[in-house]
């Protein structure tokens, strides 16, 4: 039952972190893109047939908190939240060293809202093992969504030197450094991000505001380009290829751009405001 490695997604309202299944996981120029998991994993482990048959599995061992676990993600997976809260709750009953059900607990509180909860739980998975570098970047998320940056920062770099192989450490850093200007270090992360997994739009997204700001509007454009094709669903990537074609003189191409990603999301400003600077050239 294994699960993709999470990929990336936006707006920073969505949510961050992994499901595991014990150790092993299931599968201006700042940019706006996150992280997200429970949106890009495969949903059919939530079904109702695949829970009825884990919940076979734990009525056969209602004292094995692995079996709690595993049902929980499946829940998590399905939307069904309180009962994946209370499965993850009996499985750090049975087994209070659960690391891995602590920090799928944190994810669960906070699609629920309940970000301190989640920071407490991802606390307590890394008091558990310290060398858990899902449960710093799933609390470094949360910190820098609440606007704790150099906590974020700290996490981040933590599951860095952890050796961690998990994009979003990279892809994060890299928007933090992005928002304080340091760019050429944003364009390395995002470039380790790409490298890990190469078929998220969002590092793309991050990069190629960093080339932008730097004056790099090929390398920017192709970004933007590579993470349309990936994925042409989000405005983001529009509105950024619009702001190379808008900074290229050439409103006309900048407005089609702007209007596509007003189309995707009709409150996104930067494509409010960029359609209402270049529409004239439309």
């Amino acid at each position: 039952m294994n699960l993709k490695r999470a990929k990336f997604d936006m707006p920073a309202a969505r949510l961050a972190a992994l499901l595991v299944l014990g150790s092993v996981a299931l599968s201006a120029c700042t940019s706006t893109s996150a992280v997200s998991d429970l949106n890009n994993v495969d949903r059919a482990q939530g079904s109702s047939e695949n829970i009825s048959s884990l919940s076979a599995v734990v009525n056969r061992n209602p004292q094995d908190p692995e079996a709690y676990n595993v049902r929980g993600s499946a829940y998590g997976k399905g939307g069904r939240y309180r009962e994946a809260l209370a499965d993850f709750d009996k499985a750090i009953q049975l087994n209070p060293q659960f690391y891995q059900a602590y920090a799928n607990r944190a994810l669960i509180q906070r699609y629920m809202g309940n970000q301190q909860a989640a920071i407490a739980d991802y606390s307590r998975a890394i008091q558990i093992n310290a060398s858990y570098d899902a449960a710093y970047i799933g609390r470094g998320n949360l910190y820098r969504l609440a606007g704790n940056t150099q906590a974020a920062f700290n996490d981040f770099q933590k599951a860095i030197q952890l050796d961690t192989t998990d994009p979003r450490a990279y892809h994060n850093r890299g928007l933090l450094y992005q928002s304080r200007g340091q760019h050429a270090l944003a364009i390395e992360d995002f470039s380790t991000a790409i490298s890990l997994s190469s078929d998220s739009p969002e590092p793309y997204n991050g990069r190629g505001l960093s080339y932008l700001a730097n004056g790099q509007l090929d390398n920017a454009f192709a970004d933007f380009n590579t993470s349309i094709k990936l994925n042409p669903k989000i405005a983001e990537s529009w509105a950024n290829q619009a702001l190379v074609y808008e900074k290229q003189g050439d409103k006309a191409k900048a407005a089609r751009s702007y209007k596509e990603a007003k189309r995707l999301d009709p409150n996104y400003k930067p494509a409010i405001d960029g359609l209402a600077r270049t529409s004239a050239g439309a």
